[in-house]
């Protein structure tokens, strides 16, 4: 067994770098922890080449004495804990010398900073962690802290680096938390000598969301809540200003940014029920509870925190969260729609009826009807349904289903060119009705035998017919005994998905005469930028444009212009969550995407012919079972099944 000795400080160190110290990122949140809780009022930041050789951070706080500043570069030291029991009760962001050590140990450094009343203050030179000059400096209040060549010392550690766009938007995102977490602290953030971030630090938490979100906080709704000694403030998205991604869910707990399934959790379900699935809210949320109910030290970087009562705090974010919802009105206005004769309705208002009135509801007036169209289906009265019941039962009984014969003249799905799957702007529109409706059994001649509507590509013993379609949503087929209801959106959807990816060249794409402006956060915007080659190959081009916004000048042919945005931005989402293990798992991944945004959508109207297609190529193919996402394309109901609700079995 090898001998067992105690590592040198320096190797230490460097251990402790790599807890510490990932990137400039981690190094820019230490560094401003640190200011922070020197009780300054301004900090400015800037840097170059991703901050990997320039990075400086210069604060008016309280500065540090010759002493103080020789000792912070020493491993544990700090300013802020003295005993045992102040570990159980961490009220501060960092322990001002804990992280320096770690930066210093790869890095080159220099450091100037002086005490309030110092005549004169103190300058340091460090390589690799060791003090290699000292000298006296004339400099202001506070402190300035410049970190050159990180990872110069580590070579196995600058491989892990991406590229300077991706580890300086990444900076600028450790940067904006912070001006949230601290609205009181003036925040200035210059990249390349560009201003790129300019907080007022007046106290307001609107007011830094405005300079770091821009307009696309002005919607969104205040909280400001109480729960068991714990507080709850900050803002909100609206149910209809969800977001694709989490992207913009922001938490922080006794000021210090946080990640925490539980907060996301709590958050969420305060939108149950209120919010489209597959979309989020948008939040900056502050949670202040005792330093003794947190513990801050469950992640070396702290950025994961444990509660003493996790009910507590899920019921604070979760009721509180609630409450701000239920306090601001989002709620439409109702159209009544005339459902009974054709006759026009009188343009005055009309009062509603009595019940109504004692509701609370205010009278509404009721526009002119539009011309009457024949439902696909329609509600009867039960005298109408004796009349109708009657005269099918009089009726001759046609020799072949006339969904079936009309599928005769529909393409194979197999072969249906992907333009002819994607639903146009225009075929969401209403549709003038024939002057006289096609009779799709005259199709088919009478004297022809069933078996031969090959076209269905259906076993001949077992035909299928299409019934129609619910809430414009799912596709009714019956076959033998058994019901079927197909979600259109999600077997398009696949359908869509397994033809672009059998095309292993790039996606037809198509340019825009007015580029689509997408903002984004640093780190989502860096990330897009840093894939430019794989999101041509997907279609996309986009091009810089100002400090997290992207223009997009060319998207996928069969992605609307409307979705474009969107889709980016979860395509962004995707690949900042870490999936792009290889290229094809990336590109698996946008595809979804692009299937999912060009699918045709439930609540959609569509004609007979594209819900047909829809729904012989799930009748025809075993392998159309789920969603790219997971969700089921098709559910089966038996005849048996529907005869038990009705008591007839």
């Amino acid at each position: 067994m090898p001998k067992i000795q105690q590592l040198s400080p320096h190797v230490a160190n460097l251990i402790a770098a790599g807890e510490v110290v990932e990137r400039p990122a981690s190094a820019v949140k230490e560094l401003l922890e640190n200011a922070v809780d020197a009780g300054a009022s301004k900090v400015t930041i800037e840097i170059r080449d991703g901050g990997m050789t320039f990075l400086r951070v210069t604060d008016n706080g309280c500065g540090m004495s010759p002493e103080d500043a020789r000792t912070a570069f020493l491993r544990h030291a700090t300013s802020k804990l003295r005993t045992e029991e102040d570990l159980a009760a961490i009220a501060s962001l960092g322990f001002r010398g804990e992280a320096l050590a770690a930066i210093a140990s790869v890095s080159r450094i220099d450091l100037m900073t002086k005490t309030a009343g110092s005549l004169s203050g103190v300058k340091l030179h460090l390589e690799a962690g060791q003090i290699t000059e000292e000298a006296e400096a004339g400099c202001p209040d506070g402190t300035t802290i410049l970190v050159r060549d990180m990872f110069f010392n580590t070579p196995a550690r600058m491989k892990f680096m991406k590229s300077d766009t991706v580890e300086g938007s990444r900076v600028a995102a450790a940067v904006q938390l912070q001006a949230l977490a601290h609205p009181e602290v003036a925040f200035q953030f210059i990249r390349y000598g560009k201003q790129v971030l300019s907080t007022p630090g007046t106290g307001g938490l609107q007011a830094a969301m405005y300079c770091v979100y821009g307009r696309d906080c002005a919607k969104m709704v205040s909280v400001e809540s109480r729960w068991e000694g714990y507080t709850l403030t900050g803002y909100v998205s609206l149910p209809t200003d969800a977001r694709p991604s989490r992207s913009l869910q922001t938490f922080f707990v006794n000021d210090r940014p946080v990640k925490s399934k539980l907060l996301i959790a709590a958050l969420e379900e305060a939108y149950r029920n209120q919010i489209m699935v597959g979309k989020f809210p948008a939040c900056v949320l502050h949670l202040r509870l005792p330093a003794s109910a947190v513990d801050v030290n469950v992640h070396p970087a702290k950025t994961e925190v444990k509660f003493l009562s996790e009910k507590a705090v899920f019921d604070c974010v979760h009721y509180g969260v609630l409450g701000a919802l239920n306090k601001k009105p989002d709620r439409p206005a109702v159209q009544f729609k005339s459902t009974g004769s054709d006759a026009p309705m009188p343009p005055a208002p009309v009062s509603p009826p009595p019940s109504a009135v004692g509701r609370g509801l205010a009278p509404a007036a009721v526009p002119k009807p539009a011309p009457k169209k024949e439902p696909f289906f329609r509600a009867m009265s039960a005298e109408e349904y004796k009349t109708f019941s009657a005269a099918l039962q009089d009726a001759p009984k046609p020799k072949h289903p006339p969904p079936a014969a009309a599928a005769r003249n529909i393409p194979k799905a197999d072969n249906m060119p992907l333009r002819e799957f994607v639903m146009l702007p225009q075929l969401h529109e209403e549709k003038p009705e024939p002057k006289a409706p096609p009779q799709p059994a005259a199709t088919v001649p009478p004297e022809e035998p069933l078996m031969e509507q090959t076209a269905l590509e259906m076993p001949p013993e077992i035909p299928w017919r299409m019934v129609g379609e619910l809430y414009n949503t799912y596709i009714l087929v019956e076959q033998g005994e058994d019901a079927f209801l197909i979600d259109k959106h999600a077997a398009h959807e696949r359908i869509l998905f397994e033809k672009l990816k059998a095309n292993p060249e790039s996606i037809s794409a198509q340019s825009l005469l007015q580029p689509i402006p997408v903002r984004l956060n640093p780190a989502a915007a860096g990330e897009l930028l840093n894939n430019t080659k794989l999101l041509e190959e997907l279609g996309f081009e986009i091009e810089e444009f100002g400090e997290n916004t992207l223009l997009l000048r060319q998207i996928p042919m069969d992605l609307s212009p409307e979705a474009a945005a969107e889709a980016i931005e979860t395509l962004a989402d995707d690949l900042l969550n870490g999936r792009r293990e290889t290229k094809d798992t990336v590109r698996d991944t946008l595809l979804h995407t692009v299937a999912c945004k060009a699918a045709i959508k439930a609540g959609w109207k569509n004609d007979e012919k594209e819900l047909l297609a829809v729904a012989q190529a799930v009748m025809a193919r075993e392998d159309l079972k789920y969603c790219p996402h997971g969700r089921p394309i098709c559910v089966s109901l038996s005849k048996k099944q529907l005869e038990k609700q009705f008591k007839r079995v």
